[in-house]
């Protein structure tokens, strides 16, 4: 009999852990942290998290804002690539990424076989799921100029979070695999509270969560 798997879930917020546990239904090999809002607020649960406890995959999970005609409200987006979109330096030429300045790397490659069974698991369960790019910003993006500068920089971009690349960098210094996955609750572009779909998209949330349990069981 193979060994269950253990999989600690990252949230920001913990209206997204109570949807999360909904869709999860109590399987035992989920431990589910909240650790705030941001990278550097991710990053710290999150290794202090896997120091205390051996886990074989680390999933960021919450809601998002989608890109577009890439993924809408009500859809369900699984990484491809974790980048953190505004980490580097401003220039007379435009942004330079960590890669540019030779500082380091901002972008985190998923494992492609569990993203190809995450969304054939949802696709076979009704889940209207999207894989792409999900950059990390600490700042969200509210306005049509930065949305159309980030899909010049990113054409392979789906959505936006705040806790990504955080959550994937410490996974990486342990040596786990992650993954992100993001329910859309608004399109990325010029803020609009009152479109915003936030009861909907925990909903959406729940039922993707009870993918997870498919795929990792």
């Amino acid at each position: 009999m193979n060994k269950q798997k253990a999989i600690l879930i990252v949230t920001s917020v913990h209206a997204e852990k109570e949807a999360i546990e909904k869709g999860i239904r109590n399987a035992s090999q989920f431990d589910i942290i909240v650790a705030g809002v941001g990278q550097a607020a991710a990053a710290a649960r999150t290794a202090t998290a896997l120091a205390k406890k051996k886990y074989d995959y680390v999933i960021n999970a919450g809601i998002a804002g989608g890109f577009e005609g890439r993924a809408d409200m009500g859809s369900i987006v699984i990484s491809t690539d974790i980048i953190a979109a505004d980490l580097g330096a401003e220039s007379s030429e435009g942004f330079l990424s960590l890669e540019e300045l030779h500082l380091g790397d901002s972008k985190l490659v998923v494992d492609g076989d569990m993203v190809n069974r995450f969304c054939t698991q949802a696709v076979s369960m009704g889940v209207d799921v999207h894989q792409g790019a999900i950059l990390t910003l600490s700042t969200v993006t509210g306005t049509q100029e930065t949305t159309d500068l980030l899909l010049n920089r990113f054409p392979d971009a789906v959505a936006e979070g705040m806790e990504g690349f955080g959550v994937a960098e410490a996974a990486k210094q342990h040596g786990v695999p992650v993954m992100e996955m993001r329910s859309i609750s608004n399109k990325i572009g010029p803020r609009d509270r009152d479109a915003w779909r936030i009861k909907e998209a925990l909903a959406m949330l729940e039922k993707a969560s009870s993918v997870m349990v498919e795929v990792f069981s």
